[in-house]
């Protein structure tokens, strides 16, 4: 981290510290300088938190009994749930973005007399304004994930092409060029994984990214009053099918792009095989795509728009603290995640799991890693939607691509169909 940055981070954290007095009214408040037992819950890798933990603890050890336990991701919401209904559970829990509607009655929200709302957004990307609500912060954003693609050197050599695609509105001609088939239409390289779900890794957040670049926000939360606008606003109806068909196209053996189908293995183990050109993934696969194939030629790339955009827009998984209702000491808790978004532990955090940082400030100077040079733009642009219930919504998005691909439905009636089942689960 440069001197500049240091000197910003550094005048930032003093700042949003003086709203600390106003917030230890709330409950409680320890006159020791020490923080104390606190204890935090999340489904992120023990050893990558543990380590920013003890990093915390070496520069600083008032924080030297702050504890973290990973809980398995399928079980944290009944197990999260269970414990606060005995009175019990952490001070603070990592929350991610898709968890949010689930779990934000569960939550102390940070008063903006404490963290001004100013602050939140100069500081943070502004996919954690999803975290915003008029009570107050549901928490501060830690972790972002962007999804970028992924794209396989060696196919692109063999075939000539010199660029990867970087936008939508020539991708159907890289993909008529990049595809090879036999005879009899079987797949032997694919220029994309698109248009089935259920062997499509991300396929959720692809087909999310695709609608969201169209300037349909998915759900729009004003106040108390959320509403469901997949199918998009009366303005933007057309791009939203447009978006939605782009994507399913690619499945129909008719057409030249043809590049899927469902009775291909899943598209990460497609191109871990070195059969896929263009992988969507997350920048957390990049490890695990090196380890599963040390030998694959591949590199990584935005992820492309459409030309005309304003804005570049990708999908961007987040993880935030937030303090929860179980916490003995709010004051002591808010400490914690103070000196865990400060610059410090967000340069050690993205060292140790190579993700980019979420602050605005660090993402202001440009990476020499080549990987984390994308990583750091795609963060910028990385959006998501308030998602109502997660399992819920991926069975949603999975029955309106399956019922285009397969003729049951047109895409106006698919979306809408969608849309209406996923405004069914706000009013439960």
């Amino acid at each position: 981290m440069s001197q500049f940055q240091i000197i910003l981070t550094a005048i930032f954290g003093v700042f949003i510290m003086v709203g600390v007095v106003m917030f230890a009214g709330m409950r409680g408040g320890n006159v020791d300088d020490n923080v104390g037992d606190i204890l935090i819950w999340g489904t992120i890798e023990k050893r990558d938190v543990r380590e920013v933990l003890q990093d915390l603890s070496n520069r600083d050890d008032r924080f030297s009994k702050v504890k973290y336990e990973e809980k398995d991701e399928l079980e944290f919401d009944s197990i999260f749930t269970e414990a606060l209904a005995e009175g019990e559970g952490p001070d603070i829990f990592l929350l991610p973005q898709s968890k949010i509607y689930k779990h934000q009655n569960k939550i102390v929200a940070i008063p903006y007399e404490t963290f001004s709302l100013r602050d939140f957004k100069d500081y943070f990307i502004e996919e954690g304004e999803l975290y915003l609500t008029d009570d107050g912060i549901l928490a501060l954003p830690f972790v972002i994930d962007p999804l970028v693609m992924y794209w396989n050197r060696t196919i692109f050599s063999r075939l000539g092409l010199v660029e990867v695609p970087r936008y939508w509105d020539n991708f159907f001609t890289f993909a008529t060029n990049m595809t090879e088939r036999d005879e009899y239409l079987n797949i032997l390289t694919s220029a994309v994984a698109f248009g089935e779900y259920g062997n499509i890794k991300n396929a959720k957040e692809i087909i999310s990214t695709l609608i969201m670049q169209t300037g349909n926000p998915i759900i729009t939360r004003t106040g108390d009053i959320i509403k469901v606008v997949l199918s998009g606003f009366d303005d933007q109806s057309t791009a939203t099918e447009s978006a939605v068909r782009f994507y399913s196209e690619f499945s129909n053996p008719v057409k030249e792009i043809y590049s899927w189908n469902k009775s291909m293995p899943n598209s990460q183990n497609v191109f871990l095989a070195g059969d896929l050109a263009l992988y969507f993934g997350f920048a957390s696969e990049l490890g695990e795509l090196q380890e599963k194939n040390p030998n694959l030629n591949f590199d990584v790339a935005l992820i492309p728009q459409t030309i005309g955009l304003k804005n570049n827009i990708n999908f961007g998984k987040m993880y935030g603290l937030a303090i929860s209702k179980s916490a003995e000491n709010i004051k002591n808790s808010y400490d914690v995640m103070i000196a865990l978004i400060k610059g410090e532990s967000l340069t050690y955090l993205n060292e140790i799991t190579k993700l980019p940082p979420v602050s605005r400030i660090l993402l202001s100077q440009e990476p020499r890693d080549p990987y984390q040079n994308i990583f750091y733009k795609a963060a910028v642009s990385s959006k998501a939607f308030l998602d109502l219930d997660e399992e819920a919504t991926d069975l949603i998005y999975q029955d309106m691509i399956e019922s285009i691909v397969s003729g049951r439905r047109k895409i106006s009636e698919a979306i809408d169909r969608a849309g209406a089942e996923m405004t069914t689960l706000i009013k439960k």
